[in-house]
C-alpha cells in the first residue's frame, strides 16, 4: 500500500506550486510519481526540512549534503530506495523519486557551498584526533576529511582504482570535517552492527584504531572533525 504522508505531503506540494497531477488509488501497490517537470532547485527544498536549506544542515543528526560528490549522492539515496542500504527513515522517503530526480538533486547540492557545523568541541582531544586521522583515515579520506574537488578527487580516485581494484568505492567521497557529531557516531554504530556494509580497508583500519587506540581514538578522531569549522 502507498505511504499516505508521503502522499500528503507531495499533493500539499503540488497545491502550494499551483501545478497539478494525478493520485493513485490508496490500495495502488506503486509508489506515487512526483510532480512532472520539477526542477533541481524544487526536489532539493523537499530535503529542507531535516537537510537545511541548500544541505546545509542545522543538526544534529542529520548530515550536511552541500558540496557532496554528486555520483556518491545519487548512489547512496539509489541504495536507500532499493533497501540495499540501511536507513530509518530515508528508505521510505526514497521510493518516491526516480535515478533522474535523484540526478538533479545531487548536482544541485554538490553545487552548494559546504557549510561545517558550528558546534562545540574539545581542543586538546581534537589534536589527537588530528593525529589519529592521518594515520588511520587520510589515505581514504583525503584533505582531513573534506569534500573532495577537481585534481584531489581525480588523484585519489586514481590511487584507489590501482590498489585496490575491484573493491567498492565511493566512501572516500563522505564528507566527515565539519559535520555534526551525533551523526557520525549513529553513522559509525550503522556500520559496526553490521546494518550498512563496511567497506574491507575501513574495517581494517577501524580495527587498527581501536586495537591501539581503544573507544577514546575514534572520540578524538570525532572531534578532530568537529573542530575543522
Amino acid at each position: 500500500m502507498a505511504n499516505t504522508p508521503t502522499r500528503l505531503a507531495l499533493l500539499a506540494g503540488a497545491l502550494a506550486l499551483g501545478v497539478g497531477f494525478s493520485t493513485q488509488a490508496a490500495d495502488a501497490p506503486a509508489a506515487p510519481a512526483l510532480v512532472s517537470g520539477a526542477s533541481a532547485g524544487m526536489l532539493a527544498e523537499t530535503c529542507a526540512g531535516c537537510h537545511g536549506t541548500d544541505g546545509a544542515s542545522v543538526g544534529p543528526a542529520s548530515p550536511t549534503l552541500a558540496g557532496m560528490d554528486a555520483a556518491y549522492f545519487t548512489e547512496l539515496m539509489q541504495g536507500f530506495r532499493d533497501g540495499k542500504i540501511y536507513s530509518t527513515i530515508m528508505g521510505r522517503i526514497a521510493k518516491g523519486y526516480s535515478d533522474e530526480e535523484f540526478e538533479l538533486m545531487a548536482g544541485y547540492f554538490h553545487a552548494k557551498p559546504y557549510v561545517p557545523a558550528k558546534q562545540p568541541f574539545d581542543q586538546a582531544l581534537a589534536a589527537k584526533g588530528k593525529k589519529f586521522h592521518d594515520k588511520f583515515c587520510e589515505k581514504c579520506h583525503s584533505e582531513g576529511g573534506a569534500p573532495l574537488t577537481g585534481e584531489t578527487k581525480a588523484k585519489e580516485e586514481s590511487e584507489a582504482e590501482e590498489e585496490e581494484e575491484g573493491e567498492e568505492g565511493g566512501e572516500e567521497y563522505q564528507i566527515l570535517a565539519g559535520q555534526w557529531t551525533p551523526y557520525l557516531v549513529y553513522a559509525m554504530e550503522d556500520f559496526r552492527a553490521d546494518r550498512r556494509e563496511m567497506p574491507k580497508k575501513m574495517k581494517s583500519k577501524l580495527k587498527d584504531l581501536i586495537t591501539k587506540e581503544g573507544e577514546n581514538g575514534l572520540t578524538a578522531i570525532y572531534a578532530y572533525y568537529a573542530s575543522q569549522q
